[in-house]
């Protein structure tokens, strides 16, 4: 299992968008990714569940990621996250 910590730079936080683009992600995949914040958790595959987590601007979320693709997985969504989900205008 890898854990990653990461802070959330998009100024509206992980909303509809970023949630999305996390569910596409996570059909390309092997492994289980839960992330996490504030006693909450997640699974990237529910767009609605990562939405519900309220993760605003600045927040830091743990992503734990298990399979057989972990350290690929892990890389990417560190990627993902500094990159603003590929929404660079919210950053």
């Amino acid at each position: 299992m890898q854990e990653v910590i990461t802070k959330i730079l998009n100024k509206v936080g992980l909303h509809a968008r970023p949630a999305k683009e996390l569910v596409k992600f996570s059909k390309g995949i092997q492994s289980s990714v839960t992330v996490s914040y504030n006693g909450k958790s997640a699974n990237i595959k529910s767009m609605m569940a990562v939405m519900a987590l309220g993760a605003k601007q600045d927040a830091e979320v743990t992503w734990k990621i298990e399979g057989p693709d972990e350290a690929e997985v892990a890389q990417k969504i560190t990627e993902m996250v500094t990159n603003g989900f590929g929404f660079s205008e919210e950053l």
